[in-house]
Order: C-alpha cells, then structure tokens, then sequence
C-alpha cells in the first residue's frame, strides 16, 4: 500500500501541504496580472487537492524506476510521468474553469485560464518532480523499515532456534548420567534401580511439561530440582543432603524452565560424588526491588582431579540467560578452596 495513504495523519500533512502549494499558485496567478485573488483561489486551491492524489502516482513511478537502476531509465521515467500529470492537471484546469464560468461566478475565465495555460504546465511538471524526490525518500525509508523489520523476525528466528537448541542439551546430558547411575545399580541393588527408573520417568514427564513453556514459576522450578535430588538420593543415599532457604517473595518470579536442573545436578556429580563424606547442596532464593537472586553451593574435593565434562550445564546456562535477557542477567562462579557456589541475577518478573 501507498505510505502516505496507509497512515492518516501522514496524508493529512500532505494534502495540507498541497493545499499551502494551492495558496502560492494562486499569488503566482495574480502576478501575471490575468488573475485577481477572488479567481485566482478558486482555480488554484481546489485544483491543488486534486493533484495531490494524482502526483501520489509518483510512488509507482519510483518503484518502476529505482534509483539504482541508472540515470537514464530514472529520468525517462519520472520525466515521461511528469510530463503526462501536468498535461492532466491542465485539462482540470480547463474543466473547472469552464464550470465555475457555467455557474456565473467568475465570467470569462476560461480565457484567463488558456492564458495562464505555460505556467499551470510547468508548475504542474515541477511539483510533480518534487512529488517524485519526495517519494523516493518515502521508499528509501520503507525499504529500511523493511530491511530492519525482517533483520529483527530473523534475529528473533534464530535466537528461537538457539534456545530449542540449549533446551536439547539438557535432557540428553541428565540422561546419560542417571542411565550410569541406573547401570551401576542394577547388579548390586536391583531394586533401587527399579526405583531410579521410576523416579526418572515422572521427573521426565514432569520437565517435558515444563520445558514446553517460556517461563515457568520459580517454586514449579524448585519442585522439579527436588525430584532430581530424589533420584540421585537413591544412589548417594545419606551423604547427599539438600537445605533449601527461599524467600517467599520469590516463588512467584518466573524463571526460563529447566534453569536450575544443571546447576544441580553438576552441584552433584562434580560436588558431591567427589567427597567421601558427601555434603550439602544449598540453594538460596532471594528477591530484591526489581531483581531474582539464586545461588546453589555444594562442597567439593579441591585436589580431586576435574571431572570429564565439567562446566557444560553452567555454560549451557549461561547462553540460555544471555540469549533471553542480554546484559539483564548474570551468572557468578565462586570457587573458594572446599565449596564451589554459583550465582544467578536476574529480572525478576512474575508475569
């Protein structure tokens, strides 16, 4: 669609122009000394209106001719349109002369009009060339508006395709550590294998649910981490423990799903399986004025050597909150000799 005729206060300020377009043809009329003011408004305003909407032509002539395309086909162009609106607008002109003499308002000035006849031409020519520039910035603008609207669906696309990506890690990588856990028990301790395989299809079901959804509340998140403990507390037994602290405050905040599924279970499998005595992993929820605070912290053997692997569910975490909320979000490591702590910071929106 036409960009002046697709905005109404656009085409207002343009048929407004035309209208001051009107006012100065008419002093140019007078100044030939054919016209007085009474005649000279009469043809030149209402005639003004009228070329508005033709020289709106100019638009389709632009896009015909580009300004890329070369001097030539440019000026062919827009010289050939001018040319055929100017010599419409003349015979307007004849045409509204002729009824404002028919209804005895201002005799004889059908002759005051041929005689005006080069100049209606030539203004008519020149406003539309000046219709044409203008237009050209009008489409130079919407090509930009354009580029930048479908540079943003892109940017939006793949953003969209790396977090589907991210999330596709996480099952995986959980996967591969519990179906170890499970094989190391079936020999000696069937039945909690048994039991692991349960817990692992309901932990399964319940963050496929979650991980459908583009934000999920804080309290769902920390229901899905404890389900992850539950399973992993069946292969560590007493020597995993869990000590949650979270504000009330913060349980309402929503947070991307499967944020804290990582960070747990690497506080596990890089903290806790490394300890002879096990530990604790807390995990701390606070909520400032406009801002979600979380931490986990598990012990860790410091002298133990690092585990292969170590560091994927943090980096995984860190482009999710990168790709969701930019420099909004933060994630701080924090190894200190026997603990290792991660913390997060971020928006801390609830709808």
């Amino acid at each position: 669609m036409h960009p002046i005729l697709a905005d109404r206060h656009r085409l207002l300020a343009y048929v407004a122009a035309w209208e001051l377009l009107g006012g100065l043809l008419s002093a140019l009329l007078v100044l030939t000394g054919n016209f007085s003011w009474g005649p000279a408004l009469s043809l030149a305003v209402p005639l003004a209106a009228v070329y508005a909407f033709v020289c709106l032509g100019a638009f389709w002539a632009c896009r015909a001719a580009p300004l890329g395309t070369g001097l030539l086909p440019v000026a062919g162009t827009q010289l050939a349109a001018a040319a055929l609106s100017a010599a419409l607008w003349l015979l307007a002109s004849r045409v509204w002369a002729a009824t404002l003499e028919s209804l005895d308002f201002f005799p004889g000035l059908i002759d005051r009009q041929r005689r005006a006849a080069p100049l209606l031409f030539g203004m008519g020519f020149l406003l539309f060339l000046l219709a044409a520039a203008l237009h050209y910035i009008l489409v130079a603008f919407e090509d930009s508006r354009r580029a930048e609207t479908e540079a943003l669906r892109f940017q939006i696309l793949s953003r969209d395709a790396e977090l589907r990506a991210l999330r596709a890690q996480i099952h995986p990588h959980f996967l591969f550590n519990s179906l170890n856990s499970i094989n190391a028990l079936i020999g000696s301790r069937p039945d909690e294998a048994r039991k692991v395989c349960l817990l692992l299809a309901d932990f399964l079901r319940r963050s496929l649910a979650l991980g459908a959804r583009e934000r999920v509340p804080l309290a769902e998140e920390l229901a899905l981490a404890e389900d992850l403990l539950a399973i992993e507390r069946v292969r560590f037994g007493a020597r995993l423990r869990f000590a949650p602290r979270v504000e009330e405050a913060a349980l309402t905040c929503l947070v991307p799903p499967l944020l804290l599924q990582p960070l747990v279970e690497n506080a596990v499998t890089h903290g806790i399986a490394q300890c002879l005595e096990g530990g604790t992993v807390r995990l701390e929820a606070r909520r400032g004025a406009e801002r979600l605070l979380l931490s986990i912290e598990n012990p860790r053997d410091a002298g133990a050597p690092a585990r292969k692997g170590t560091g994927i569910g943090i980096e995984n975490v860190r482009r999710r909150l990168e790709t969701l909320y930019g420099r909004e979000a933060e994630l701080r490591l924090h190894p200190a000799g026997d603990s290792f702590r991660v913390e997060l910071e971020l928006p801390a929106g609830t709808s």
